[in-house]
Order: structure tokens, then C-alpha cells, then sequence
């Protein structure tokens, strides 16, 4: 495991380990493993993807960033480590919500229906 530098990074890893002790859903290690990988490694996801992977309503997790190249044409909530601002204007557009990992962990605690892009 790499060493982390990122105190927000350092502290959204950890709020999903102990979330997932707490409830016992996997998804949540998933993520924090996948957001300690290293920066070049870690997901960009663009909302064009987005828009393909998901269905109108669907909450979704992104371990990285999202981008704004594409059209999204449906409401998603998607949670992300960071968000680029026509990402972030794309979604909100589409009457979807960006989200923080910590908003997403208290909104759904048992990390059900989530999907992971990346």
C-alpha cells in the first residue's frame, strides 16, 4: 500500500474502512482501496461514461475524478473524489447530485444499490 500524502484523501479512506467494519459492506473497502492507489492510477471517469453505465435515478461511485466531456441526459447521483466544474454543471443540469464520499456514507450507510465506475 502506497503512503498517502493527501490529508483529504487520508481522511475519506478511512471514514470508508471504519464504515465498513461499522456495517459490514464491502463496497466501502472497495473504494478506499481504490483511492489509495497511486494519483496516475486512480479513475477519470467522463459524464459521457456515466451516462451510458447508468439509468435515470441511480446513485454511483466514482474512485478519482469526474470530467465533463459528454451530455448526461437522465438524473444520477454520483459521488467522486473530485469533480471538474462542467462536470459538476452537467449533472446538476440534469437534475442529478455530486456528492462527497462522507455525504454518501451517511445518506446510505449499508452501501446498497451503489454502482462503482471506474
Amino acid at each position: 500500500m502506497k503512503r498517502l500524502r493527501n490529508p483529504e484523501l487520508i481522511k475519506i479512506t478511512r471514514l470508508l474502512k471504519s464504515k465498513t467494519l461499522e456495517s459490514d459492506a464491502p463496497i466501502w473497502r472497495t473504494l478506499a482501496e481504490k483511492l489509495e492507489k497511486p494519483k496516475h492510477s486512480r479513475y477519470t471517469v467522463n459524464v459521457s461514461r456515466i451516462n451510458r453505465s447508468t439509468k435515470n435515478g441511480e446513485t454511483v461511485t466514482v474512485p478519482g475524478k469526474v470530467l465533463g466531456t459528454g451530455t448526461l441526459n437522465h438524473k444520477v447521483s454520483v459521488a467522486a473524489f473530485s469533480f471538474s466544474e462542467a462536470a459538476r454543471n452537467k449533472i446538476e443540469a440534469a437534475g442529478g447530485k455530486c456528492l462527497t464520499f462522507s455525504a454518501l456514507v451517511k445518506k446510505n450507510p449499508k452501501g446498497t444499490d451503489l454502482k462503482i465506475i471506474g
